[in-house]
């Protein structure tokens, strides 16, 4: 049963519809999902009884249920990841920065914030692509094969690469500061809320980096609490 003492990360694994909630409310549903849901909703001045019913209300009327990650194949998961997640970043980077080049030349005198958003999508982009490149270069394959190793050889048919944590642990630490660049931006624009009268590329701007952000929030919540604690448990237990 889903309480207020319940971990945000808890009710967005056992209930996936809740991920429309947390976004719509604004909770960190991913890096920062180990917060009981009260603690959640009391930093955001929340009530935590509005936002229960929501996620009551939003798991009885979901039509369309995310797959069962929980429980899917982990080369699966890494395949959704790279198809889904890893393809919307690398269509979106090039559209984020003329955006942002276009906003800031037009309305970069007059809202100086402009020009940090920038800053901070050019240099969240870099990271992100080069993030992305190590997960399908290196741990990835590392993930796919140990699964299917275990699988068809029993424990201890990897060892000889190290353990799983070491490249887990650098990716969550990449995770965490995409996450807090994007807060960031989000701040810096009231919101995703662009100045009464703006033109629409600015509104379009600040439109892709709410849609940018919710992206990242359902991606590495993926892999940091379904895919990176069962690849480790799968390591640690042998199979």
């Amino acid at each position: 049963m889903t309480t207020s003492e319940t971990t945000v990360r808890e009710i967005a694994l056992e209930q996936p519809a809740s991920i429309r909630v947390f976004e719509k409310f604004g909770i960190d549903y991913c890096c920062g999902g180990r917060r009981p849901l009260a603690a959640a909703c009391e930093e955001r001045s929340l009530d935590v009884d509005a936002v229960l019913a929501a996620i009551e209300s939003a798991t009885n009327t979901e039509s369309a249920a995310e797959p069962e990650w929980v429980t899917a194949p982990l080369g699966e998961i890494c395949k959704h990841i790279v198809e889904k997640h890893h393809a919307y970043v690398r269509n979106e980077v090039p559209r984020l920065r003329f955006l942002a080049q276009k906003v800031v030349t037009r309305h970069g005198p007059t809202h100086a914030e402009l020009g940090e958003i920038q800053q901070t999508v050019e240099a969240v982009c870099a990271d992100l692509l080069q993030h992305m490149d190590k997960e399908e270069m290196i741990l990835f394959p590392y993930i796919t094969n140990l699964e299917q190793n275990r699988k068809s050889c029993g424990p201890g048919s990897l060892e000889c690469l190290g353990t799983v944590r070491n490249p887990i642990r650098v990716m969550m630490a990449e995770h965490d500061a995409a996450g807090a660049a994007l807060a960031r931006m989000r701040t810096l624009s009231g919101e995703f809320t662009a100045p009464e009268g703006a033109c629409p590329t600015y509104r379009g701007f600040y439109q892709a980096l709410e849609e940018f952000e919710q992206d990242l929030h359902r991606h590495v919540h993926l892999e940091n609490n379904v895919l990176f604690p069962r690849t480790i448990e799968l390591e640690e237990s042998g199979g």
